[in-house]
This record gives structure tokens, sequence and C-alpha cells, in this order.
């Protein structure tokens, strides 16, 4: 980003946070440490704040491009992380596509390892393929495909969090991270004092990390698979594998059983014998109903109903009772967006292309380098290749945040 398009997107980040900026009050909010990424490039840290007119005007007089707040809460905020004193923690989950495999990363995210140059698209692999360096640098592009398949995470996670756990809406905040995924933040003594051992158990669950089903310990020649069900498939994982199995063999087709590794003579088995698999299935006659359809084929269904059951959560986020999280209200460096809160009972109609724009007036004329097609509200824009566009001031930060486009007026 050139000097231009920083003072640019400074000019409109400034008064954002002096217009429009309005979060609600932080609980415990003297007791967090906060952190600020700067437009000069570095972070401030160990930063506090006694109330929330003290940290808007901080807001306002420096204007970072990000800004952060901890998960913890200290005895003293400002100090070095050995010193601060910890008292307890939030519980946060991050739901990010960066982390989901959806059809679209191959088209619009790209990598390149900064040791031999060696580059590809799609998911970031941990190690450059070419050299072995670990030095990669992604770039990524919210789109609604990427951002639905988010979405659908956070929804199973909260009916993790509220069915399986006993949370009540009234303990959940839910919010768009402004990027590419969602945040759900529990404020509560239940959870305020859980170590990182206690949150790794809880991450386990939602991620179904451990999960041995009855047949997994039936092998060829070796034990007996169960035949009964057991009063537990009511509750918890039980529940959740019980209901996607019998979704799954209900709704799914030939070809659905052909991708999760199954071969067609077994499928075409299935495919015929669907009514007596669930009739079976509710008389508590479980695995081996149907000859034919053996362990192994069961036990590739159950791994790809685990896959859809569980919730693909950020796990290190979770457990990690020092973290730094995206504060409320505030704005995104990569896309321009706000971190948005919005009620449980409204995430399915969210639309973070319409619901988390903070400029809606004006326009800016930029040159763009190389962006894929994408949304701002109902009007579709691009893909442009190294012109000049003139665009809805939204859009134009998107693309100059993004390190696509600089600002020529």
């Amino acid at each position: 980003m050139n000097q231009k398009s920083l003072n640019f997107i400074r000019e409109l980040f400034n008064e954002y946070y002096r217009r429009e900026y309005s979060p609600k009050e932080l609980p415990f909010m003297e007791r967090r440490e906060f952190g600020f990424v700067m437009f000069e490039g570095f972070m401030s840290r160990h930063r506090s704040f006694k109330d929330m007119e003290e940290l808007k005007e901080f807001l306002e007089s420096s204007t970072p491009t990000d800004a952060y707040y901890s998960c913890a809460y200290y005895e003293n905020p400002t100090a070095e992380m050995d010193k601060k004193g910890w008292l307890g923690a939030d519980l946060i989950f991050d739901v990010d596509a960066d982390h989901i495999p959806t059809s679209c990363d191959k088209v619009h995210d790209e990598w390149i390892c900064g040791d031999c140059g060696f580059s590809g698209k799609g998911i970031t692999p941990e190690k450059c393929p070419a050299c072995g360096s670990g030095k990669l640098d992604a770039t990524t592009w919210p789109c609604d495909v990427c951002l639905t398949s988010a979405k659908e995470e956070t929804v199973k996670l909260l009916d993790m969090l509220i069915k399986d756990f006993g949370f009540s809406n009234k303990e959940l905040r839910v919010f768009f991270s402004g990027h590419r995924g969602y945040h759900v933040h529990i404020e509560s003594e239940l959870v305020k004092t859980l170590d990182a051992t206690a949150r790794k158990e809880i991450v386990d669950y939602i991620t179904c990390l451990g999960l041995d089903m009855p047949f997994y310990y039936a092998r060829k020649g070796v034990g007996k698979v169960p035949t009964e069900k057991s009063s537990l498939d009511n509750y918890g994982w039980c529940k959740r594998f019980n209901d996607g199995l019998v979704n799954f063999i209900l709704e799914a087709e030939e070809e659905d059983f052909v991708r999760i590794g199954l071969k067609r003579n077994i499928v075409k088995i299935i495919m015929q014998n669907k009514d007596k698999l669930l009739k079976s299935w509710t008389k508590s006659k479980v695995w081996g109903s149907v000859k034919g359809v053996g362990f192994e084929a069961w036990k590739k269904i159950a791994d790809y109903i685990i896959k859809t059951q569980s919730s693909k959560i950020d796990t290190v986020v979770t457990t990690d009772i020092h973290r730094l999280i995206r504060l409320p209200e505030t704005l995104h460096g990569k896309t321009g967006f706000k971190k948005t809160e919005l009620p449980t009972s409204e995430i399915d109609a969210f639309d973070p292309f319409r619901g988390a724009i903070a400029f809606k007036k004006g326009s800016a004329t930029v040159f763009v380098s190389d962006v894929p097609k994408f949304r701002i509200h109902d009007e579709t824009f691009g893909p442009y290749k190294k012109q000049k566009v003139e665009l809805p001031t939204a859009a134009a930060v998107l693309l100059i945040c993004k390190n696509k486009a600089e600002v020529l007026d």
C-alpha cells in the first residue's frame, strides 16, 4: 500500500471512530489488556482503559488498523505477561473460512513461499511443497461461498453450546469477525476460571476428537459389533451421530456414498435397502442388519457423519487463556468491515456484505491489480485486472486493504 492509499484508509478509519463507533460496555474492562496494530506497522499492546469513553478517545486520536482486547482478566493488565496476574478468561471460539475446505478457495485464495517463491492456490499448506519452508504468505478473499460455510460451522457450534453444554442465548455473544468468519464469546462466571486443559476438553468435544463409536472396537474375527442401541443415544454426541446417520441414509444419493469412499457394489446394496436400514435403526437393531454392508463401509460412513456433525473451530484460540481477540464494532484492517454483533436467532439471515459495511457513502477511483468478482450490498463488481475503476467507498476500501488496489484520487 503506497502512502496515498495509506492516508486515504487512515482518514476513513478515523472518521468512523469519530462519528460512527458506539460499542457496548465491556464487562471487567479495567482488568483487560488492549492491543493495537498501528498504521505505522508496529503493534502496541499491554494497554489498559478505565472505560469506553477513554478507549474511544484513543481510537479517535491514534486510529489503529486493528484493535484487540484480551479474553483474560488480570490484576495488572499493563504489566509484562508473566507479571500480569491472571484472574480468569472468557471462553472464545473462532470459526474461520481459512480452516474450512470450500469449492471457492482454489479460485480466490493464493499463497507463496517466502524462501523459494513457489506458489499455489487453495488452503495454505503448513510447509512449502517445493522446499519445505514454513515461510508462506497467504492472500485470502471473502466471498459468499466461504462465508456461508463459516456460518454453517458457527450454527453447529451454537447448537452444541446450547443443547449439549447448557448455555443460554443470554450467555452467548455472536459476532461476524469483519473478515472471513465468526466469533462466539461466553462471558460467564461458569467458564471464567477454566484452565487451558479444561478448555481443550471442550474443544475436543466440539471437534469430535477421539470419539469411539461402538463398531470402532470391532475387527474381522475379533470381538463383536454391538447390535443394540443405548439409552444414551438420546444425548450428546450419540444423539448427534444417530440423527446425522439417519438423515444421511435418508437423503443421500448414490454419488454421495461413492464420494465418501464406498465401492459401487456396496452402494447399490445400501440404496436398495434404505427402508430396511432406517427401520432397523429405529428398532434398535444397528450394525449388520443388511448383508454385504460390513465394518469398513460403516466406518467410512461414520467418519463422514462425524466430520459433518462436528464444528470446525480454530482450536488454538479457545485453549489460549491469554488470547487477544478483535474488539467488537472495530474495523478489520484487511477489509474495512466491522466486527459486528448479531443475535443468535438472526445468524441465518445475516449477510456480512450488507450488515458489516462501515462506509456507506461516497466513491473513490482506484487502480486495481487483479481481483475476483465480489459483492457489496446487492451490487456485484469485477473481476478486474490492471485497470482504473470508480467504486463505492466500501468496495474501494476492501480492495486497498487487501493490497489489490491503490487510490488515484
